[in-house]
Order: C-alpha cells, then structure tokens, then sequence
C-alpha cells in the first residue's frame, strides 16, 4: 500500500491526473499543491504518510500532468478550479477528509470547506492565506496588475516564468539552498514552457484578487465550524509571511502552531519535521 499509483480521471471532459497511496479504508488526506507546481510536492508525505493515512493529491487543470486546455475552452480562474477538484473527489466518492493546503491550495480548499463543511475533518495549512495582513511583499506587482491590466504591468511579471525566476520561489527565504531538489523547478519551467501558460497563470494572477474578497467568509467558517486546524509555515516568504499564519489564532480557538526557519514551500527543506507533525496531529484527532 506504500506504493504510490499514478493515475488520471475524466472528469467534465478533462482529465485530472492524481497521486494516490495508502489504504481507502483509513482517514482520507487531499494534498492540494500550490503554484507553479503540482502534486509532485507532495511526493514525501505520500511515502512516509501512505502507512497510516490514504492519500490524494490531484493537479489542477493546466498544472502537472493533468489537461491542459486552451483558455477559450476552460475558464482558468480559482472558483473554477475549485469546482473541478470539487467534482473530482465527488467522482472518487470521498466524502470524509482532512485538507492540506500550500500556497493555491488555500482558495481551492477553502471553497471546497465551506460548501462541503460537515466533509471535512481538520485543515492543514502550509503557507495557504486566508487574511488580508498574509499577503506579503511579493504582491506588490501583482497589486499593480489588479488595479490596471495591460501590457506593462503584465510584462513585468513575466521574469517570474524564467528558469531563474521559478528557481526563487522554491529556494528565497530557505537556510541553505544545496536543501532543495532543482527537480521542482525543473519540472515546473518544462510545464511553463507550453503554449499559453504565460496567460493563464496571469490570468490566475489577476483573478486571485477575487479571493481576497472571500477571506471574510473562508473566516466565517472557521469561526463558526472550528475545524481542528494544523499550521506548519515558512516564516521567510516573501508572499505569505508569518503574520499569515498568526491571524488564524482570531478565529480558530484551538491552533497547533508550528513555524519553521524556510521559505514559501517549507516541505522540500522541512518536510521531516512536518510530515512528523502532520502525523502526530491527525492522531490526536482519531483518539
């Protein structure tokens, strides 16, 4: 059962490629990646998690190996995406399970938590927003995007999608750099290179403002359902600092609060420290 499958699913005409491990018949984690990457950064807590937990961790349409479709065919926005995963664990028939979110994991799970609250057993978030005083210094020029979409402020994004620039979001803010697999980029930069991708993740760019005006009610569900919540954040991202991970503690009573010494995706360089975490605090909750 450790054995992690590789599998696809059709789901509304695309097909979305998943990882799977672990047993059906334990408790149900959903690992949702964030950007520009894809289930692949989850490939450790599929093999060290896949023993006591089972384990699906899905890539967004246009992200990893699933479809890719063209932007006039699917409407590349999070609220879209959302009800894509949404659909999709509706056709893997799960209906109890525990969310980790990293980064896009958070708007996508969060949409999913609060039309689905009584599916969710607890919230795991790496680095996933869902306050105002979380966005960091690494929005200012996506700011400038919001406020006026054109040519300049989109051109000046664009450095992002290098092999340099995909290079910084996973090694920026880390303790030592020789910690992190250049896989991840790698693998990322070949997916960046397609057609398109440059306009879609811009679109997603833009449109995530549209999730800034849902922290009030991703807010509202956490008051109001208390789910058990797990934080386990990089305090050296440039896009979603600590203070992101503080603000949960105003709405959630009970928080187990975990900050590490890394960057944006605190798995690659912590992701021993984390996965022991993320163990100890499910076992908790079947007790």
């Amino acid at each position: 059962m450790k054995t992690t499958k590789f599998r696809k699913l059709m789901v509304n005409g695309i097909n979305i490629a998943y990882r799977e491990a672990g047993n059906p018949e334990k408790p149900t984690l959903v690992l949702l990646h964030g950007y520009p990457a894809s289930s692949h950064q989850y490939r450790k807590v599929l093999d060290q998690l896949s023993d006591d937990y089972y384990l699906i961790a899905p890539d967004y349409p246009g992200f990893g190996d699933s479809d890719f479709p063209a932007p006039d065919q699917y409407e590349y926005t999070f609220n879209n995406l959302a009800n894509t995963i949404d659909d999709f664990l509706e056709k893997k028939g799960l209906s109890s399970y525990a969310i980790v979110m990293q980064d896009y994991g958070a708007p996508i799970g969060f949409r999913i938590a609060t039309k689905h609250p009584e599916r969710v057993t607890a919230i795991i978030t790496q680095n996933g927003n869902a306050y105002e005083e979380g966005l960091g210094e690494g929005w200012k020029l996506i700011r400038e995007l919001w406020k006026d979409r054109n040519e300049k402020t989109e051109s000046v994004l664009l450095p992002a999608f290098t092999l340099e620039g995909l290079k910084n979001e996973y090694t920026h803010g880390t303790r030592n750099k020789e910690n992190i697999n250049p896989d991840s980029w790698q693998l990322d930069y070949l997916r960046m290179s397609r057609p398109n991708a440059h306009k879609v993740n811009l679109d997603l760019w833009y449109d995530y403002q549209n999730n800034v005006k849902l922290y009030p009610r991703w807010q509202k569900y956490l008051r109001d359902y208390q789910p058990p919540l797990l934080i386990v954040w990089g305090k050296n991202d440039v896009y979603f600092p600590e203070s992101g991970a503080a603000a949960f503690k105003k709405d959630v009573k009970n928080v187990d609060y975990n900050i590490y010494d890394t960057g944006h995706f605190a798995m690659e360089e912590e992701g021993e420290a984390i996965i022991e975490k993320i163990r100890s605090f499910m076992k908790k909750l079947e007790k």
